[in-house]
């Protein structure tokens, strides 16, 4: 472990937290570098089936690649490569000026979005008939070079799930503890809550009309947040989980407006920690609705992907005011996959690691940093009951003080302050015996 106590460096930055109004911005706090302590040896073995690394960081282009091919009738590319909604434009709190002109350019109107948490209206336009993309975005900014006027970015996984593995034998699942008062939000696909590891715990919803549409991957996520079935068990498994579906089933679903309106509700229902492990690429709509719910005391921790070390940073785990979390394997060495540089805050377990599985399979083997985020996640909500700017920055730097520090002496774009949540992991070798 690090130092247990703060130089005055850091101490001056935990009593200047404390003065910081409930709805301040949260930054991240930058902690002098202490002294490394020696890594214990861990037991786990170091898995020998791990892909080449060209395969890992292709994974998010590949994904992006089919689903251009399979949706081309809602899915497009921007000048980037990135994918978006077809033909339309999202605006942030638009003026009526810049509406009027719009529509008489051509403009239609998709939907609008008043997030009422977050005191903020948002606008989606579909491109005038004949119009591609990129000119009709080109255009509202010309008419209002101010507007924060961007594409409706798709943001997808961080992460892949492996063969899926059988429970172990033996008897019925330890009973969870009652919930105590912790909220933890996810932003994902849908959670399979009838999986045993949910036994227990209290899901609240939002998305797909109400719907259940479980996936893979929120359930998976999910599962590391607050999930428990001896020997499985997640970060915080007697928190209350907000599970926000932003895909309901549909590769297109996960679309900046959506992500907008699922960070309102999470707000509106006082949840003071969200994991979020989907990754793309800066979008000034999710800049501006991350910076105004950590005004509001929100404390965002999402995954920052895995294109590889040399990739550009991706989003939203990048903006400033999110706590952004790489993997790390079962020797505590990173996963060569992750993606590297200032915004990496922590580092956590995110390979060689079960995770609930789907579709009738008990546990799947999870790898990427999808996988890590929510670790970080489960333990900064616990002592989190509400979204508080200045609580959060304090749990932060509670939570750095802790870490293991790995590769270069203090905060580092490898590991960022270090490895934490080292025992939440649970060997897929622990869980893969046939029932």
């Amino acid at each position: 472990m690090k130092l247990d106590s703060l130089t005055a460096a850091a101490l001056a930055l935990v009593l200047a937290a404390l003065t910081v109004p409930a709805r301040a911005q949260l930054r991240l706090p930058s902690l002098p570098s202490l002294p490394r302590p020696n890594l214990p040896e861990l037991s786990a073995p170091l898995r020998r089936d791990v892909p080449a690394l060209g395969e890992l960081t292709q994974l998010r282009q590949r994904r992006i690649g089919e689903l251009l091919r399979q949706r081309s009738d809602v899915v497009e590319a921007d000048p980037a490569g990135e994918p978006v909604r077809r033909g339309e434009l999202v605006l942030t709190a638009p003026s009526e000026a810049l509406l009027a002109a719009a529509r008489a350019d051509g403009f239609g109107f998709a939907r609008e979005r008043v997030l009422e948490a977050l005191e903020l209206r948002i606008v989606t336009l579909r491109a005038p008939p004949g119009w591609d993309t990129r000119r009709a975005l080109q255009r509202l900014r010309e008419i209002d070079p101010q507007a924060a006027v961007d594409y409706n970015h798709l943001y997808l996984e961080s992460g892949d799930t492996a063969a899926p593995r059988a429970a172990p034998s033996g008897g019925p699942n330890p009973p969870v503890a009652a919930p105590n008062g912790t909220k933890v939000g996810l932003i994902d696909g849908g959670v399979d809550s009838a999986h045993a590891v949910f036994r227990g715990t209290a899901i609240q919803r939002w998305g797909c009309a109400g719907q259940p549409v479980p996936s893979a991957h929120g359930t998976a996520v999910a599962s590391l947040l607050v999930g428990r079935a001896e020997p499985f068990h997640g970060a915080a498994p007697a928190a209350t989980l907000y599970a926000a579906d932003v895909y309901c089933g549909d590769g297109a679903g996960a679309s900046v407006d959506n992500v907008a309106s699922a960070l309102a509700w999470l707000l509106g229902e006082q949840v003071a920690v969200v994991n979020i492990s989907l990754v793309g690429p800066a979008n000034r709509t999710l800049e501006h609705v991350v910076r105004r719910a950590s005004a509001r005391g929100l404390l965002l921790v999402a995954a920052v992907g895995n294109d590889g070390p040399a990739a550009p940073p991706l989003y939203p785990a990048a903006y400033p005011e999110v706590v952004g979390v790489t993997g790390v394997d079962a020797r505590s060495q990173v996963l060569p996959e992750a993606g590297r540089g200032p915004h990496v805050a922590f580092a956590a377990p995110g390979s060689d690691m079960a995770a609930a599985g789907f579709a009738g399979a008990a546990y799947t083997r999870a790898r990427g940093t999808s996988f890590a985020a929510p670790l970080v996640a489960g333990l900064l909500a616990a002592s989190l009951h509400e979204p508080d700017a200045a609580k959060a920055a304090l749990a932060v730097a509670a939570l750095a003080r802790s870490a293991i520090d790995l590769g270069a002496v203090g905060r580092d774009a490898v590991y960022g302050h270090g490895l934490v949540g080292r025992t939440l992991r649970t060997e897929p070798s622990r869980v893969a015996a046939d029932r």
